[in-house]
């Protein structure tokens, strides 16, 4: 009967016995399949294969090397050397390289705090999604063919992770809000704010969930109808840009109809609120990606959802839209800001070791690497996570700038709902509403002062929205 496998914080404790790992009892031993077990417990199994996976155990128990990253990290005595009886001197040199590298970076981990054989990572230089994928790495075995494979994509999907928080650090948040959202527009979408998304989204499904079949003219007016009274702002217009974004997410099945508008039906698939938001949030995210724009999970949750409780959702999504080739392109977007900003960290010098992670095969069923092969990515993967901690430490101004109004005549000159009924404010500095009567003051005066040269862009905003909508109505006739 398989084991259940512990939480990701949980590593530095044997997930069966739940001893904290030490150097002479509780020996962390990581297996090919990347469990770790006490040697204690291993030896107590009645069958070779992994208590969590069943995947079979080559290799004696009592040949596989302690895990040194993890002794260091529970203050344990770390021998200076263990041997390990490799094919040939080569490899064993290679392997040392190796093996130092993971340890030195699993330092990063370090708990500063926590309960026995948990960490607690809040303080660390490195952000939780790159600390999960540091714990992948440590507890990869070296010395099995499969432990070897599964590091090669361990450093890889580090070292992509590392390439996409340096953009992030480069990224004004406010900037950046305003960037997607112009990207959206000019798709002929939009986005109403989360409250009002959500309702409009679950009008949408209330109105087509059961196989019903409407023009599109008759489910806006239906959406705007019910919206009404809690949305005054809520307009046909709007409406239609939601709905356009459901279509380009490929939501409805659309029949076409001679001399009359079409029908538009939710395809099954979509006939549940989890699913139909999955796929809008993925379209949103989709755009961002054409656009170039790099957001981080806890960004998108605070910008669809107005909290930080969707950072898994946002993440996972994410990560469904990666693909091979996305981790060569950001090597490139990034050397794009480089040049922009000047780098001066000096960052570029980490391109050569980026490029040699996203040529690394992230197929499970890849071919196991040579031991030079290993190394080399290793010490790659190690130099680019020390260059963005170094980036982090010493460069970034990140939590230290105080926000710019974005360029919006309405910025700030209205009180914030959820401070107002909830007493505060996920958005935080971040938010577009004032927190203060003393700052709703602030930014109406001060946009009463630019509004003599806003009036004509904003004219030409509303020109622009009208034929974007009248290329709509060619798109669904009504």
């Amino acid at each position: 009967m398989p084991v259940q496998a512990a939480q990701w914080t949980e590593f530095l404790s044997c997930p069966i016995c739940y001893n904290e790992f030490d150097e002479n009892v509780h020996k962390p031993i990581s297996l090919g399949c990347s469990h770790t077990v006490c040697k204690t417990c291993l030896n107590k199994l009645h069958r070779k294969a992994c208590p969590f996976d069943q995947t079979a155990i080559n290799t004696d128990i009592d040949v596989l090397p302690v895990n040194f990253a993890l002794l260091q990290l529970v203050g344990a005595q770390v021998p200076d050397h263990q041997s390990i009886k490799l094919s040939n001197l080569g490899e064993n040199k290679h392997y040392e390289v190796a093996k130092k590298c993971v340890e030195d970076l699993a330092l990063y981990l370090k708990p500063l705090s926590g309960g026995k054989g948990v960490a607690s990572l809040n303080q660390s230089a490195l952000s939780r999604p790159m600390q999960r994928k540091l714990v992948t790495l440590v507890n990869c075995q070296l010395v099995e063919e499969e432990g070897r494979v599964r590091a090669m994509r361990a450093a890889r999907s580090l070292g992509e992770r590392t390439v996409t928080e340096l953009i992030l650090q480069h990224q004004n948040p406010q900037q950046l809000s305003a960037n997607l959202w112009a990207a959206v527009r000019a798709r002929g979408c939009q986005f109403l704010g989360p409250a009002m998304q959500e309702e409009a989204l679950k009008l949408v499904l209330l109105a087509l969930e059961d196989g019903s079949a409407l023009s599109r003219k008759v489910l806006v007016l239906f959406v705007v109808q019910r919206l009404e009274p809690r949305f005054p702002q809520a307009s046909k217009t709007s409406i239609g840009h939601v709905v356009q974004l459901l279509y380009r997410a490929s939501c409805f099945k659309v029949t076409k109809r001679d001399e009359d508008s079409s029908l538009m039906q939710l395809k099954e698939e979509f006939r549940s609120y989890e699913a139909l938001r999955r796929e809008h949030d993925a379209q949103i995210v989709h755009i961002a990606m054409e656009a170039g724009l790099r957001i981080s999970p806890e960004q998108w949750s605070s910008l669809l959802y107005g909290d930080l409780a969707h950072k898994s959702h946002m993440q996972s999504i994410i990560d469904k839209l990666q693909s091979p080739e996305s981790f060569a392109k950001s090597v490139q977007e990034l050397t794009i800001v480089l040049q922009r900003t000047g780098d001066p960290a000096n960052l570029n010098r980490l391109r050569p070791h980026l490029e040699l992670l996203a040529n690394i095969d992230p197929n499970p069923d890849a071919v196991s690497p040579t031991w030079e092969q290993l190394e080399n990515a290793m010490v790659a993967v190690k130099t680019v996570v020390h260059g963005l901690v170094d980036f982090i430490q010493n460069y970034s101004r990140k939590g230290h700038e105080t926000p710019q109004p974005q360029p919006n005549s309405k910025y700030k000159t209205s009180m914030c709902r959820d401070l107002r009924q909830q007493g505060g404010c996920p958005r935080g500095t971040n938010c577009t509403f004032a927190h203060s009567q003393e700052e709703l003051e602030k930014y109406r005066l001060r946009n009463k002062k630019i509004n003599a040269t806003e009036v004509p862009k904003q004219q030409g905003k509303l020109l622009q929205v009208q034929m974007e909508f009248q290329m709509q109505k060619t798109v669904f006739p009504s």
